[in-house]
């Protein structure tokens, strides 16, 4: 077995990789983050989607999916940052800060995932078969706005992230 994994512990600690990991994975959602916020959903909204009686079932298959991908983003944030913090020597290591910005990516992935977007669907589903629902519910554009500022906050986290990590990995190649 040595013959085809010389040394194990290399394969899965090897900084470099999970530095690309970080770095790739950051770049994706971040990037897909403000495509979808800054351009997909305020076209949708500006065209009266919210008022179609489809869409909220639509809306949640969308954003289930979407959700899913984001909180796999964030658990590889979260275990790139882990292993580069525990992996590397202590003068190499990443502070405290990577760690917390990683967490709050983590708990905005899972507050989008498990509370705004239950939510924003149950509010816009229409039950009553004989109403013509032609109106946005009461609090639906508060969720929105809940939703956009945390993603805002995610945006912030995330490039203040790539920030210190870029910072980090600068400082150690000029040693």
């Amino acid at each position: 077995m040595t013959a085809i994994f010389p040394h194990p512990s290399k394969q899965f600690h090897n900084s470099s990789s999970w530095q690309t990991v970080l770095v790739l994975v950051l770049a994706f959602w971040l990037s897909s983050t403000v495509l979808i916020d800054g351009l997909v959903m305020p076209s949708l909204y500006a065209g009266g989607i919210l008022t179609e009686p489809g869409f909220a079932p639509t809306g949640y298959a969308l954003f289930w999916i979407l959700n899913r991908v984001e909180l796999l983003c964030a658990a590889l944030v979260l275990t790139s940052v882990l292993v580069l913090r525990y992996t590397r020597s202590p003068l190499n290591r990443p502070g405290l800060g990577t760690l917390l910005l990683a967490s709050l990516l983590v708990a905005i992935a899972l507050i989008d995932t498990y509370a705004l977007t239950p939510t924003m669907s149950a509010l816009g589903l229409c039950l009553n078969w004989f109403s013509n629902h032609a109106d946005t519910p009461a609090g639906m554009d508060q969720l929105h706005l809940s939703y956009w500022l945390l993603d805002l906050v995610k945006v912030a986290a995330g490039g203040m992230l790539l920030w210190l990590h870029n910072r980090a990995t600068s400082l150690i190649s000029q040693e």
